[in-house]
């Protein structure tokens, strides 16, 4: 595969795009001020230099990833407004208007598994840049930061030990008969009818009725997994197909409600983890932690998302402070001199620790700094508008990496999503300016 080219070009028989949108839209002063070219060199790092078709332009896939998560679209949704939106095929770098899509969807799959977390935080750098030269976010605002940790849900249905069971069974039978494993017996039809029975029985308060349909369920994933091992042993074609489900669905046979330690919450996404936040309304979240970092003070533009990055494993907030406080000055470029958290992350490991204010300290807190203490809890709305308004509400992205990518996104759309506001504010005034300047009469001497 040889590197990315954009060789699009005016078509003689068409107008530009230039001369039917209008070029005062703010999407199009917004794709004026991108440095396009930033964008290119490091999504086009993650492309080697061979044969074959040379991937789609780069700008063309910053444009869409932009506009997918800017406004809250899912892929097929973000193709069908590309083509009957002019203002997202400028955005793209299109010359001339398209009747039809140039790419197909899944491409938008293969360059987020191509490029990952590391390449896409680019996105979120000339944000940040783009902010900077609007005048949108100052140096100070970088200087002066809050941090704080939610949860990014995944895609799945609540778990339960009937249905993971019940999943279990059917996705070993679907297997066996794909790959043409004779088995015994399925068990498919009566395991669906315990495990409705388990909800109903559940629904009555009548448990031991509960827990008698549970152990059926048991009872006939572990038959089903010793008669697949039993007709697949010696084969290893057929042992490597299927060893990853029974490795899962073994766990899911075994594991108890009460037990510590790993668990299997979903067949089609086993890395996903069991977080409590001490919600009242959702004591317990499936997903992955994933941390978000703001000014403390208040933009012009608004409250910008610094940094995000998913944290795999569950750790304790406090231990993820200095690798995050890390990652934010390497991405901004500026030090972080005052760092703002609340009181989930006390023993921290940030190595200055006289740079770090927990919510209710007394010791060493000033006027000033009293007043950016009151201003943490700023970072709570942007953490409900990037999950609700731009896709980290839930996670549809395949897998650990997906983990990651999701929330570089929904940070990069949420400070684009700024930016257009701010874009139209700046469009506003300088209008009402020459209005007033037009209409202004000077009194007769």
């Amino acid at each position: 595969m040889s590197k990315p080219r954009d060789d699009r070009q005016k078509d003689l028989l068409r107008p530009s795009l230039d001369q039917v949108i209008d070029m005062r839209h703010p999407l199009v002063r917004l794709a004026q001020q991108i440095d396009w070219s930033f964008l290119d060199k490091r999504f086009s790092s993650v492309c080697r230099a061979g044969s074959g078709q040379p991937p789609l332009p780069t700008r063309l896939v910053a444009g869409l990833l932009i506009l997918k998560h800017m406004h809250n679209l899912s892929d097929e949704a973000l193709c069908a407004r590309w083509v009957e939106n002019p203002y997202f095929q400028y955005f793209c770098g299109e010359q001339v208007f398209r009747h039809e899509l140039i790419f197909d969807r899944s491409s938008l799959t293969r360059w987020r598994q191509r490029l990952g977390e590391e390449q896409l935080q680019a996105l979120i750098q000339e944000s940040l840049s783009v902010a900077h030269k609007l005048g949108a976010l100052a140096t100070k605002d970088l200087e002066r930061v809050v941090v704080d940790t939610t949860v990014q849900p995944k895609a799945i249905a609540h778990p339960t030990d009937a249905r993971l069971l019940h999943r279990a069974i059917d996705k070993l039978a679907r297997l066996a008969r794909r790959e043409g494993v004779v088995l015994r017996q399925s068990y498919v039809r009566v395991a669906k009818r315990a495990a409705i029975m388990v909800g109903r029985y559940s629904h009555a308060h009548q448990f031991r009725r509960m827990r008698r349909a549970l152990k059926f369920l048991r009872t006939r994933l572990g038959r089903l997994i010793r008669d697949i091992r039993r007709k697949i042993a010696g084969n290893p074609a057929l042992e490597e197909v299927f060893e990853p489900l029974l490795t899962l669905a073994t766990q899911v046979r075994w594991q108890d409600q009460r037990q510590r330690g790993r668990k299997v919450y979903s067949l089609h996404a086993p890395e996903v983890e069991c977080i409590g936040k001490g919600k009242a309304h959702a004591p317990y979240e499936f997903g992955c932690k994933v941390s978000i970092t703001t000014p403390v003070t208040s933009p012009k533009g608004g409250q910008f998302v610094l940094h995000a990055k998913a944290l795999h494993g569950n750790p304790y907030d406090g231990h993820t402070l200095g690798p995050v406080v890390a990652d934010t000055e390497r991405l901004t470029g500026v030090e972080a001199k005052r760092i703002h958290v609340d009181k989930g992350y006390r023993g921290h490991n940030h190595p200055n620790k006289f740079r770090v204010w927990i919510s209710g300290q007394v010791q060493r807190v000033t006027s000033p700094i009293r007043r950016e203490m009151k201003r943490r809890a700023a970072v709570e709305p942007v953490i409900g508008h990037v999950k609700s308004d731009h896709r980290m509400d839930r996670n549809y992205l395949k897998g650990r990496e997906g983990d990651r990518i999701n929330p570089v996104l929904a940070a990069a759309g949420f400070n684009f999503h700024l930016l257009l506001r701010w874009i139209e504010e700046l469009l506003r005034a300088l209008f009402s300016a020459i209005l007033r300047a037009a209409l202004w009469v000077p009194k007769p001497v």
